[in-house]
């Protein structure tokens, strides 16, 4: 069974299923335009899989196909992250230190 990722902006959140499971999300906080990503988890019984940085792949692609935002990372996850992936850095709202 693959992951999906979808948008709930009902929830400000992206959220990871594992079939009918949601299994993880990546919340977010709106401010002028820009989302700070404040919490990212995935539940512990499907961590050390790869599940959060699927999750993160597929959110800051759709935010970024889509032109939704600029990105803030204040999750220390997100942050990690985003480094590590340097193709991501064009969303943020400002660069890392």
């Amino acid at each position: 069974m693959e992951p999906h990722v979808i948008h709930n902006p009902d929830l400000t959140r992206y959220e990871l299923w594992l079939g009918e499971e949601k299994i993880g999300h990546a919340d977010y906080q709106d401010v002028d335009g820009v989302w700070h990503f404040t919490h990212t988890e995935v539940d512990p019984a499907h961590q050390g899989k790869n599940y959060g940085a699927i999750l993160m792949r597929e959110c800051l692609d759709d935010i970024e196909a889509k032109q939704l935002a600029k990105v803030w990372p204040v999750c220390p996850y997100v942050v990690k992250y985003m480094q590590r992936h340097p193709e991501t850095q064009t969303l943020l709202a400002k660069p890392l230190d």
